[in-house]
Formats: C-alpha cells, structure tokens, sequence
C-alpha cells in the first residue's frame, strides 16, 4: 500500500522534540506515549523483517508497526479483525443509528476528567436506550445496543459523544417473542433526549459528591458544591442532542459503517493536506455548509494541531466500545441464540466465543500479513528479522546466491 505523502507521524517528527521541550511538565504521560509510538511506528526503531520474493527475488523492508489505538495507520487489521467477530451478532432486521452528544460546558470540564465523565456518557446513554425500549408505551421489549466513544469534531476540537448501533427491536419482556420497532422508526428522540439529560446530570452531581471530579483554571470554583449546583442548573433545562438516523440499508451497510467508525482516530492521514511555514492545512467537514461544499481546507500552527491531536488520548485501559443489553459479552451468544430462534432465523455459522481484540497490543509483526510479491505475485519470504533499533542488512548479490 503506497506511503500517504503527509503523515501525523512526520508532523510529530519534524516538531515533536521542540514542542514537547516547550510543554515539558504539561503533557500527559498517556500523551508523551502516544507521540512516542506514532513517531516510531514502522520505522527500524520498532524492528522488523527482511522480505525476499522466492520467485523474482525482490526485496523489501517490512518494519513492525506500534498498535497503538490513537495511530492512524494502526487501526486496519484490528478493525477488521473486530469487524468478524461483529458479523456473526447481526440479525436480519433493521438497524439504526443514535447519537448522544455533550453539550459544551459539559466537554470543557470532561477533558480534565475523561476516565469519569466519558464513563457516564457510556452509561446514561446505553441506560435511556435500554429503559424506553423495555417501556410497554414504546417497545416494550429488551435491545441490544453496541455504543462507540468519539471526542473529536471535524475540526479537531474537543467533542465528546457516543454513536449507537441498535438493532431496530428486541425479545419480549416475559421472552417468548421478538418485538419489532415500527419500521423506518426506532424511539422518539424528544423522550431519549430528556431522558439522557435527566440520567446524566443525575449521575454527575452523584460523581461531584463522591469527589471524583477535579476542576482546573476557570472552572476551580466548581468544586464547591453550591457553585456546581448552580453552574449545572441550565444544562437541566437546555434541549441535549440526540439524533436518531435513518435506518441503515441492510446488514452489510452496518458492517461498512462499523469499518469506518468503531476504529477511527481523531484524525487520518488521509485529510492530511501540506505542512509548511504556515502550519498543518487538513481538510474538515462544515456541517453548516449544504450542498457539496461542505468539505474544506483548514490551517492549523503545528503547536495547535498537535495540542488538539492529543486532546483526544484516551486514559489507559478505557474501553471505548462497548456493548449491552442483548450484546452484552456475559450473555450474547444465548441471547443471539434466541432472538434468531424468535426470527426463524438459522444461527450464524460465525456464532462463537467473543473474539477479544485489544485496542493497545505490542508491535506487531507483518509477518502474518505477508502480502505476495508486487513484482512477481510470489511469495515473499522472511530472510531477515531486523532487531528493535537497527538495520537491515544488505540483500545477497546475485554472485552470492549463486554461490
């Protein structure tokens, strides 16, 4: 696959030292990590192998890459391995797609606080999805729901939400049948949005009186809990977005979906356009712009694109898909099981133990994703294993392999 011709990693190469020099004591060590593991990825300081075609005799250097979840050149052959595992859970009914944002306020004080707040998130969310859909005036029914955590806006900017994927029904509540949404409607979104906000806040306040939040800078006071009280009371009252889409055009438009989304870094090198004097020009999405004009190009100064790149490093160990209800690891294969059975739907011959696929792994080697040869279309084999920090030796003459 041809190199992009812009990387975020020769970004953080070319002025990562300098800028981490400058912000020493004020990055993260989850930050200094994550840079570290951009900049060395698929280079000789992360090791390797040696590759010669066993026809032709082409040789290449496939250097390991850093698995690391905020890489934007690390995320394919996890994705798809995850994206296996997700197709033997699809049932042959419609899916849809919910989104539950943060308002403003709410992602200012998040970032300081991302293990906590993120982790509400999570849960308001997947509880208002939960309980309307077992409410008999609704859909009187139990759901599975696979949610996906999102900080970024197109722009960079610092935009917590959760994407839902939601099968559009659920088993009965006594279990003896499948009970289907009305069709091309899932939940009404004014009772999820209100329901959401209530969940939400509810659980914040109970997180403030168990001082697990912290306040920095302009927000110091909201450790008062007078203050905080009164700094939360709009946000009781504003309207929260939750957006419901439209259902997704079969199974294979969710797997799609799922390919681009549940493994997407904040951004890819793809959007990347030039780096010079000006700084780092990417293309973002306007989403107040219609039409086809909605894509553009913006210009950012090195410092600021890679403080807003970092804004989105998870803490460690966080979990940011994960599923519930009908999905939920526990029990998905029994629940999956029925629902099918309820469907006079076959079981999936894919049905198996969850696949677990970590989101942070240790280097991976290409061995297992050897690729045929570009010149010959033979096999390529390893000749060499190149050691962490050094080079490869040279190829064999032609004298040589003869010889």
């Amino acid at each position: 696959m041809p190199r992009q011709a812009l990387e975020v990693a020769d970004i953080f190469r070319d002025h990562g030292p300098a800028w981490r020099r400058e912000q020493a004591g004020h990055l993260s060590f989850g930050q200094l990590k994550v840079m570290s593991a951009i900049e060395h990825c698929r280079t000789a300081a992360l090791g390797g192998h040696l590759m010669q075609c066993s026809d032709c005799g082409h040789t290449e250097i496939a250097y390991n890459s850093c698995r690391n979840r905020h890489c934007p050149k690390c995320q394919g052959a996890v994705a798809k391995q995850w994206l296996a595992a997700r197709e033997a859970d699809l049932l042959p009914v419609e899916y849809y797609h919910v989104v539950f944002t943060l308002p403003a306020p709410l992602g200012q004080i998040a970032y300081h606080n991302k293990s906590v707040i993120y982790g509400l998130l999570f849960q308001a969310a997947a509880e208002t999805l939960l309980t309307i859909a077992a409410d008999p005036k609704h859909l009187g029914a139990r759901i599975g729901l696979t949610l996906v955590l999102h900080t970024w806006g197109s722009a960079l900017t610092h935009h917590p939400h959760v994407h839902g994927i939601v099968p559009g029904g659920g088993i009965s509540l006594d279990g003896e049948r499948w009970v289907a949404c009305r069709r091309g409607f899932f939940l009404p979104v004014r009772v999820l949005s209100r329901l959401f906000r209530r969940l939400f806040c509810e659980k914040l306040t109970a997180a403030h009186q168990a001082g697990q939040l912290e306040f920095f800078g302009e927000h110091a006071g909201l450790s008062d809990a007078q203050t905080f009280h009164g700094w939360l009371q709009p946000l009781r009252q504003s309207d929260w977005v939750v957006y419901a889409k439209r259902p997704f055009a079969g199974p294979e438009a969710v797997l799609a979906y799922l390919s681009r989304y549940t493994h997407r870094v904040a951004i890819a090198n793809s959007r990347l356009i030039a780096l010079d004097e000006r700084g780092v020009t990417f293309q973002f999405k306007d989403y107040r712009a219609k039409g086809r004009c909605r894509y553009k190009p913006m210009t950012l100064p090195v410092e600021e694109f890679m403080r807003r790149f970092l804004l989105h490093v998870l803490p460690t160990d966080f979990h940011r898909i994960r599923h519930y209800g009908l999905l939920a690891n526990a029990s998905r294969v029994e629940n999956l099981a029925r629902a099918r059975e309820l469907l006079a739907t076959p079981p999936s011959p894919l049905m198996a133990v969850p696949v677990l696929v970590t989101e942070d792994a240790a280097p991976q080697s290409p061995a297992a994703n050897a690729r045929p040869c570009p010149c010959c279309g033979a096999s390529m084999l390893i000749i060499e294993i190149v050691a962490r920090g050094y080079a490869p030796r040279a190829p064999p003459s032609a004298v040589d392999t003869a010889a």
